[in-house]
């Protein structure tokens, strides 16, 4: 993860960038580095497959709104060292040089730069499914391990999910099993391939001919399934997480869909959060403000104590480092912020009231406002009067 390039680097673009400028620097990108125009060049093929990785995830939106949060990090586990499969490459290009060579797929027909190379069979994908997650503020904290029940597709029992019966399929007839049509066009580049799916097989190179009576040859049937997730800690609200592969099954044993995990924060009864930050209201009496004391604050791991000087003036806040929560991706922790507030009773009894009456007669409880804290209800006054 560390070697790799920022995404908008790689294509040349500004995160502004629009689905159009992002396509056509793309393209750009797959005619400069194409493997049948670099044949034998380590280096191009490296930068077409950096090219396409930058391009499937700038062009999705969710993954894009991941990337830019988290970088790097927020695609963890989507890509394996060697990048994108080249077989998701030329897939993905076929709607990208659609327009340009007239609709149908896109393989490596270069004839003019060193020849096509051999069809690849189209390979089904499952959907993706996204369920949501509620966490309270402890299980954040330290990160946590939950289970889910899920009911999503599966490959049938049946039939080992081939779809067929008796578990055998049979080569297409069209397309010898290649699973696409081949069409050579002259274009401005010179001769090239432009493929489709085969209109007999799907594209998928064998045929059914007697199907399974469980999934009626999709090779899919719908199940619960219990799902293991582990939560790391610091996430926030709103953020998607991504498990590979545990999504639903694709048909007839194509590569399963992703499961998208939505994280939904509780409302917590004492704190409130903001980024790594916690917040919590602390209440004190005028005599631990006037006289100063040591008081109990509750955290996520239990009580601290802190103390409150003499002379404290309600809405001071007292910082406490790394009692927050985890940074995700990162280093630390966050810190919890104290606000102290004078509590103020709404009654009081007679004997309260003439001890009150009593510390009013003493010129040490009137207020005595600075010069700096006069002028600031000054502008109060202007305000509400104005």
């Amino acid at each position: 993860m560390a070697n790799k390039r920022d995404y908008y680097e790689v294509l040349g673009v500004d995160r502004n960038a629009t689905p159009d400028e992002l396509k056509k620097a793309y393209r750009k990108l797959a005619l400069q580095y194409h493997p049948d125009r670099n044949p034998g060049d380590k280096e191009a093929e490296e930068k077409f497959k950096e090219a396409a990785e930058a391009y499937d995830v700038l062009s999705n939106p969710d993954k894009k709104a991941r990337y830019d949060q988290f970088g790097h990090a927020g695609m963890e586990g989507a890509y394996g060292q060697g990048g994108m499969d080249m077989n998701d490459i030329f897939s993905n290009l076929g709607s990208i040089f659609g327009d340009l060579f007239g609709g149908g797929g896109f393989r490596t027909g270069f004839s003019g730069f060193g020849g096509g190379g051999g069809a690849a069979r189209r390979v089904l994908r499952g959907t993706n499914l996204r369920i949501k997650v509620k966490l309270t503020l402890e299980e954040i904290d330290r990160g946590c391990e939950k289970k889910i029940k899920v009911s999503k597709y599966v490959p049938c029992k049946t039939c080992g999910g081939s779809g067929a019966k008796d578990g055998k399929t049979e080569t297409c007839s069209h397309c010898h099993g290649s699973g696409v049509v081949t069409e050579t066009k002259r274009t401005i580049l010179g001769m090239m391939q432009t493929q489709s799916a085969c209109p007999q097989c799907g594209g998928e190179g064998r045929i059914v001919k007697d199907k399974c009576h469980d999934c009626h040859g999709d090779g899919i049937v719908k199940s619960d399934e219990i799902i293991t997730i582990n939560i790391p800690a610091g996430v926030q609200d709103g953020v998607q997480l991504a498990m590979q592969g545990m999504g639903n099954a694709a048909p007839r044993g194509g590569i399963n869909g992703d499961l998208i995990i939505l994280v939904e924060e509780q409302e917590h009864e004492l704190f409130e959060r903001q980024d790594a930050n916690l917040y919590y209201n602390a209440f004190i009496t005028y005599a631990d403000a006037a006289m100063g004391a040591t008081i109990e604050i509750p955290t996520l791991n239990g009580k601290v104590k802190i103390k409150v000087d003499a002379g404290t003036p309600s809405g001071r806040v007292v910082r406490l480092r790394g009692k927050g929560l985890p940074i995700m991706n990162g280093y630390g922790r966050g810190d919890l912020l104290v606000s102290l507030n004078v509590w103020v009773p709404k009654e009081l009894t007679r004997e309260e009231k003439k001890l009150l009456e009593e510390l009013q007669k003493h010129d040490n409880f009137q207020p005595h406002p600075t010069k700096q804290e006069r002028g600031f209800f000054d502008r109060m006054k202007e305000m509400f009067n104005g």
